[in-house]
């Protein structure tokens, strides 16, 4: 299956492109292009397209071993209450987030944030974990590659994205062979597994609606002004409004902090006259997404409300790269998980991860780093693509790191996948490229206060990228959406 685009002429390639660039636009497999400045004095201001370009997308279905993937969605559901019970230990958050504090002025606002709300009284217990894990396969020399096994790359809890895209994606694919067969007898469709992420996403908000309680309010999607990636995000809207009748608006946290207010009594969030049921985040994880005070002003207004938080402010720290690598770490994990096969279980989904700080440990790396960091990356608090370090540019950044300042990172192993190949589809062109894959498994948690209201897997994402990249985020340009087909 590899080596399948190979194997088919350029003809049959281009009626594999066609096909799918007509599939992409008939079925919202699009974003918008890059905006267009509005004059050359001025390259920051720019008009938003009102055109769409296909999504980057795969041609083909990228192999990937069956009991990896298998494995990948088994532990889902373990990740998302470890999130959930790490957000309620205030004593292991503090300890992470007051070192973060010193040395990351973006983490320290959050935590700030969160003592704030915590300080004058939660006004709603409930939380809406909309998680993914995220996962690169790693092979040993002289293994066979259904023997690869996952290694957690990261652990995302706001803004994951790609929950749509990557359904039609699959779809694609399945149209593909149902029509085409890809031109041979290699590609077999019960090996192409569903994903249902974009009903799942959904009907994970609509839980949250129901156990908010009013028929009449509406769930808010928090997202980035002139959003190039809101098809993606449509796809979830439209389906709450048809599968369960609830209305979803979009608003940025500039409108909620001009257009947002409390009810003095109840605490409840109206945003003009509606009243909000579920504030989703599709943004506010990084620092461009705060240009101004009254962004910060909007997130804090949204957090004090009454409205179920999609995540909790404790969710989002939870998903710091600091926590990934203290539960790496001998015994931490076993703090939160009881259960020795379950720990055993996400234990065996790490990689080796190493503290930049001030133990002995962190001294540690920091020296070995200096010496050899060819089979290291090097990674930052932040969420999204473009942040990590790589092999000797690891080396340049620690010295010019202060000892306090080089707190902010964590190091991580290299895994090392195997190497298949794809056929890439861009802006209407393709390019056949040696390729590596990152599997992400999406986990929906409903947690009400007091116990466990909903804990599933919601579907998956595959991400391929060509090898000479080392970055694998899709919105930043690295990489493109895939589907799997299980060997």
């Amino acid at each position: 299956m590899s080596d399948l685009a190979s194997t088919l002429t350029e003809e049959q390639l281009t009626i594999l492109k066609d096909a799918a660039l007509d599939f992409a636009l008939s079925h919202g497999l699009v974003v918008r292009p890059p905006p267009t400045p509005l004059s050359k004095d001025d390259p920051h201001h720019a008009a938003l397209s009102t055109g769409v370009i296909n999504a980057p997308i795969s041609l083909f279905p990228t192999p990937f071993p069956k009991r990896a993937f298998h494995n990948a969605v088994q532990i889902q559901p373990l990740f998302s209450q470890l999130v959930h019970d790490i957000s309620e230990d205030d004593a292991f958050l503090k300890e992470i987030m007051e070192s973060l504090s010193h040395v990351d002025d973006f983490v320290k606002r959050l935590y700030d944030m969160y003592i704030t709300v915590k300080k004058e009284g939660i006004a709603q217990p409930a939380s809406l974990g909309i998680h993914r894990s995220d996962y690169i396969i790693h092979l040993n020399p002289g293994q066979d590659f259904s023997e690869a096994a996952i290694k957690q790359v990261e652990l995302n809890t706001i803004s994951v994205s790609f929950g749509s895209l990557s359904s039609l994606t699959a779809d694609l694919h399945r149209y593909l062979q149902a029509t085409t067969g890809y031109f041979s007898d290699k590609v077999d469709l019960d090996a192409l597994p569903t994903s249902e992420s974009i009903e799942s996403i959904a009907s994970g908000l609509a839980s949250a609606h129901k156990h908010y309680g009013s028929k009449s309010a509406k769930v808010m999607m928090v997202v980035q002004p002139g959003e190039r990636n809101a098809f993606d995000q449509r796809w979830i809207e439209y389906n709450l409004l048809k599968k369960h009748g609830i209305v979803l608006i979009r608003k940025t946290l500039a409108e909620i902090a001009d257009h947002g207010r409390l009810d003095p009594t109840t605490k409840a969030l109206y945003i003009g006259d509606q009243e909000i049921s579920v504030a989703y985040y599709r943004s506010a994880y990084a620092t461009t997404d705060y240009p101004t005070e009254k962004e910060w002003d909007g997130r804090l207004l949204a957090e004090r409300s009454l409205a179920i938080k999609c995540p909790t402010l404790a969710y989002q720290l939870v998903g710091a790269k600091k926590v990934q690598q203290v539960l790496a770490a001998p015994g931490q994990l076993e703090r939160f998980v009881k259960d020795p096969q379950s720990a055993a279980l996400l234990r065996a989904s790490f990689t080796g991860l190493y503290p930049l700080d001030h133990t002995p440990e962190g001294l540690a790396a920091y020296e070995a780093a200096l010496v050899n960091s060819d089979d290291l990356v090097m990674k930052p608090q932040r969420e999204g693509g473009g942040n990590n370090i790589y092999g000797k540019d690891i080396q340049v950044a620690l010295k010019k790191l202060s000892a306090e300042q080089r707190n902010a990172y964590i190091l991580m192993d290299i895994i090392r996948p195997p190497i298949t190949k794809n056929v890439l589809l861009r802006k209407g062109e393709l390019q056949r490229a040696d390729v590596v894959s990152e599997l992400g498994v999406y986990g929906i948690y409903l947690h009400s206060g007091e116990q466990v209201v909903r804990n599933d897997v919601g579907g998956h994402l595959l991400r391929t990228k060509g090898v000479e990249s080392n970055e694998g985020g899709v919105a930043a340009g690295f990489a493109v959406i895939d589907s799997l087909i299980l060997v």
